[in-house]
């Protein structure tokens, strides 16, 4: 079970755009640390505050085969891409569901760690992939605002049907 509760799409609450981080502060450092953990837990390779309703620039990242590749990035954005590469994505929001969708083959985001330090990190493959989908949700959109009305229609009433099967 995640430690923090994961916000289900099509929850309104995933719309919502994230705040920039003003101070880096002992609840920030415990929001990374919980939302890594409910990551692990999960299982997934990347979780955006968003997605555990705090709404703050804050995601987590590790796409690491060993699961000792943590990065957390605050007040992350893509400073540069180039190049395009499509990708079968799933998300911890929309679980069981997985599409193609296309994104920038690499990329360069600028950050904030923890100590407040000013970084960048220079992606591909999977990382550019998952930095790119973690600050969508950060700005309020959901992988599958990617695919066609008619999928989105479709995750929708699927997303609806395990919920109730669930309750």
């Amino acid at each position: 079970m995640p430690l923090l509760p994961i916000l289900r799409f099509p929850d309104p609450r995933l719309k919502k755009k994230a705040a920039p981080v003003r101070r880096i502060d002992e609840s920030i450092i415990r929001l990374a640390r919980d939302m890594a953990e409910t990551m692990y837990e999960a299982p997934g390779v990347g979780l955006a505050a968003t997605q555990v309703d705090v709404h703050k620039r804050v995601i987590v990242i590790d796409v690491s085969e060993t699961r000792d590749r943590l990065f957390t990035l605050i007040n992350p954005e893509i400073i540069e891409s180039a190049g395009q590469q499509v990708c079968e994505e799933g998300c911890l929001s929309v679980p069981g569901i997985y599409d193609k969708v296309e994104r920038a083959e690499s990329v360069v985001a600028r950050y904030l760690d923890l100590a407040g330090q000013e970084q960048t990190v220079e992606a591909n493959g999977l990382l550019a992939v998952c930095l790119q989908h973690e600050i969508e949700h950060l700005d309020g959109k959901v992988f599958v605002e990617h695919l066609s009305q008619l999928k989105q229609t479709r995750i929708k009433a699927r997303l609806a049907k395990q919920a109730k099967i669930s309750a």
